[in-house]
């Protein structure tokens, strides 16, 4: 029991104890902050390769409507709803789409 109020009382294992407590709760950067900073970083880093699958995806497309003139025209019909002379253009909307 003497040898447990030592321990405790002793200036070193206090200040040893403070300082652990501070890095943990009252820092600026402790375990709450630092969890929810590598939660964001998860969350960015998915967003990083999403949008770099977006931009492969946009430069293979791109790819194709330089080389191909018909993917171009098939392009231009199906965006921009551009039509030939003489050409009728109907558009059908699909109705489950405009629920969402």
């Amino acid at each position: 029991m003497k040898r447990a109020i030592t321990l405790i009382t002793n200036k070193y294992i206090l200040s040893t104890l403070c300082f652990i407590i501070w890095i943990c709760f009252f820092d600026q950067r402790d375990l709450f902050n630092t969890f929810d900073q590598r939660e964001k970083l998860k969350d960015l880093l998915s967003r990083k390769h999403y949008y770099e699958q977006e931009i492969a995806t946009a430069k293979q497309e791109l790819a194709d409507l330089q080389s191909s003139s018909t993917a171009l025209e098939k392009f231009a019909r199906e965006k921009y709803l551009m039509k030939k002379d003489g050409e009728d253009v109907y558009i059908i909307e699909d109705s489950t789409s405009l629920k969402k």
